[in-house]
């Protein structure tokens, strides 16, 4: 199973981008007080113990860590949401979605098309 690591400042969120400059990264936003977001998360981490060639995977807890949440919407330009996932290549949101359309199958193809 690939690791999970949680960004928990912005300067985790900035070595981040910098990894993605290398290799994409993959980042879930996650609000630990919603069932919808427990739904989604379980299906990120179902992709995490299944998928191949899973790339390095973040997650930020958005209420526990609000400022890398709002740094992560103002850096994207993309509106926040949660649950939502971002497959970031080169500093640069590729794909995201939020809510129901997180899955594990939708993990997948997203990483076979970008």
């Amino acid at each position: 199973m690939a690791t999970l690591q949680e960004l928990h400042n912005n300067s985790d969120w900035d070595y981040l981008l910098e990894i993605s400059a290398e290799k994409p990264v993959l980042l879930f936003k996650h609000s630990t007080t919603c069932p919808i977001s427990a739904g989604a998360f379980d299906q990120y981490q179902s992709f995490l113990a299944n998928g191949e060639h899973v790339p390095q995977s973040y997650m930020v807890k958005v209420i526990e860590s609000r400022t890398v949440s709002n740094q992560v919407e103002r850096d994207t330009g993309v509106k926040h949401e949660s649950p939502q996932i971002f497959l970031i290549r080169d500093k640069e949101v590729v794909w995201h979605t939020s809510h129901g359309n997180i899955t594990a199958e939708s993990i997948k193809e997203a990483l076979n098309q970008k």
